[in-house]
């Protein structure tokens, strides 16, 4: 069992690329649900728009990557206004209803053969992070010490790390003005909020697209971490894992979601390597009739979700989070 490697290989995963963009995803769920109260069950939805958003704009129509960044965001925002326009006068539990409804329907449009000349289909669009590396400042491996990332890597965790850090003081800066106030003020009881005057409905939607905003950045980090927009990387898993680490690192805190991503791929990057360890080799630690190594690569899903379960029961609001930020008015 080489514990140094395990140890190596789950904090090189934690502080990687995909830690990066569920920890913007969780941002944006932590503005929806944390400090508003709106569930969002496709935020998988907004990541894709911003992802395809990007893509599509510069290997289908040619524009340039950044004019396409900002058409991958502008379709975020599109993207709140279609889901909160009906939804958001109504019951949370409607806006959650039509938000993974609209994940789905995405995800299968930009899947579809019907619009693979314009999205590229199930092997989705690849050639649009040229102009990105491009002004990659690395040329060789970033060491860390005892952890080290090739130059792309690093040039993606440079600029992923940056938008996380800016996130966090955007939101930090939000909530602790009237602004947020306000927001904090519709979780806990919008009659309330309404009956002072405020147009609840308008706060609701600004924290929709604020927090959209923040899941089309998560979607475009992982089309250029990876060089590539593939359609199954928006499924409906997307979002619960988002959700995971939101509900791990604490919900209405301003580091909740960041310190629940780091979290929460530790631990499943770790559980991964240490049962490959244990079923790998002919001679495998573990015998063949309790654990095979195709197993192997579940288990960690069982063992992290029951550390979830327990989470919930035990401390439902998370890490860094007050057990009262997570009230569901379901009205």
């Amino acid at each position: 069992m080489n514990w140094a490697y395990i140890f190596e290989f789950a904090i090189t995963q934690a502080l990687g690329p995909t830690a990066v963009v569920y920890a913007l995803a969780a941002i944006g769920l932590n503005i929806h649900f944390g400090y508003t109260g709106l569930l969002n069950f496709g935020q998988a939805g907004f990541m894709a728009v911003g992802a395809y958003g990007t893509a599509a704009s510069v290997v289908t129509f040619g524009i340039p990557l950044w004019a396409g960044l900002l058409v991958g965001l502008l379709a975020t925002v599109v993207l709140a206004l279609i889901l909160g326009v009906p939804t958001l006068r109504l019951r949370a539990d409607y806006l959650a209803i039509a938000t993974i409804a609209a994940a789905e329907i995405l995800r299968r449009i930009f899947q579809s053969v019907t619009f693979s000349d314009t999205f590229g289909g199930s092997t989705g669009l690849s050639g649009f992070a040229r102009d990105f590396y491009a002004l990659n400042p690395y040329t060789e491996t970033v060491s860390l010490g005892f952890i080290s990332f090739r130059n792309t890597t690093a040039w993606v965790l440079t600029v992923g790390w940056g938008l996380v850090l800016l996130s966090c003081l955007i939101v930090w800066a939000a909530t602790k003005s009237p602004w947020g106030r306000v927001l904090k003020s519709i979780r806990e009881d919008e009659d309330a909020v309404r009956s002072l005057g405020k147009n609840v409905y308008w706060y609701k939607m600004q924290a929709l697209i604020l927090g959209g905003l923040f899941g089309g950045l998560g979607g475009i980090v992982l089309i250029l971490s990876q060089s590539a927009a593939v359609p199954t990387d928006f499924a409906t898993n997307t979002t619960f894992f988002a959700w995971a680490c939101l509900l791990l690192g604490g919900a209405a805190r301003v580091w909740g979601p960041v310190v629940g991503a780091i979290i929460f791929w530790f631990l499943l990057n770790f559980l991964g390597e240490f049962f490959s360890q244990m079923t790998r080799g002919a001679d495998p630690i573990l015998p063949t009739w309790l654990m095979t190594e195709t197993q192997a690569s579940l288990i960690r899903f069982i063992i992290l979700g029951l550390g979830l379960m327990l989470l919930m029961i035990f401390r439902p609001q998370g890490i860094f989070g007050d057990r009262r930020e997570l009230a569901i008015d379901a009205r």
